[in-house]
């Protein structure tokens, strides 16, 4: 049985709730924590780049319009992108074909980011902000960019800077084994091993949620992206959010 979490009355009701009984809330501040945040759609709206990058790239290596508007995209990882598209079109999925498919992406992604009108959405400045001076908070990215789309999109919206790491599209097609990566690295620059219970996965999809879950880690859905809020409560992440706007209330609540 899932608890309801009520906010505090000042709160509109809707911010926060969702939360599994077995899930702490005392997190205390000497506890380090390791925050892995997805990029589109919950840090960003792109502005459509990633796909119109993705239209330009597959038409300049294969000669192919398409605007893949039957292939899935929100939540997976670019790599897995490109072996779908490839498939589709019966195209061989050899490593010449995917490394060249993703060069042109990232080339036509560089071009795109500033043609577009994307965002940072609600909150994300001021709480990457206030996470970043707390010294027992870890900031780094988990997400199905490669990771010079991911440099791409973050530095051109002024936020790059706050990582320390990442896992990417570069380490695996599956979401789902990003985590090991992204807990690998963190126990590298740190010279610690990060338990599953001090490791919050941010996102916006159902694959974020399920990406959390495999790790074992807390899972926090946002509700900024493609999924409304009802489609990600039936895959009961631990905290669901309607954004990060209210960022004392959040930090309050997951103990950053």
């Amino acid at each position: 049985m899932r608890l309801h979490f009520e906010p505090d009355p000042l709160v509109p009701k809707s911010t926060l709730m969702h939360r599994d009984p077995s899930t702490s809330l005392a997190v205390t501040a000497r506890s380090k924590r390791l925050l892995l945040f997805d990029i589109d759609g919950t840090l960003i709206h792109s502005g459509g780049a990633g796909v119109h990058a993705l239209i330009l790239a597959f038409k300049e290596r294969f000669g192919i319009d398409d605007d893949f508007h039957d292939i899935e995209i929100a939540g997976m990882t670019d790599s897995g992108i490109v072996l779908n598209i490839l498939n589709k079109h019966k195209i061989p999925a050899i490593n010449e074909n995917v490394s060249g498919f993703l060069d042109s992406y990232v080339h036509f992604l560089s071009l795109e980011l500033p043609r577009r009108k994307g965002k940072l959405l609600p909150g994300v400045l001021e709480l990457l902000e206030r996470l970043k001076s707390r010294p027992h908070v870890v900031l780094a990215l988990l997400t199905g960019n490669v990771s010079r789309g991911a440099r791409l999109k973050l530095e051109h919206y002024g936020v790059w800077h706050f990582f320390e790491f990442g896992a990417f599209a570069d380490d695996h097609r599956d979401r789902n084994e990003l985590g090991r990566f992204a807990r690998a690295r963190a126990q590298e620059k740190h010279g610690r091993e990060f338990a599953a219970s001090e490791i919050d996965v941010i996102g916006d999809t159902p694959r974020d949620i399920a990406c959390g879950k495999a790790l074992g880690a807390r899972t926090i859905a946002v509700a900024t992206g493609t999924w409304g809020r009802d489609e990600l409560a039936k895959h009961q992440p631990d905290f669901l959010i309607d954004d990060l706007s209210n960022v004392e209330t959040i930090m309050d609540t997951l103990g950053w």
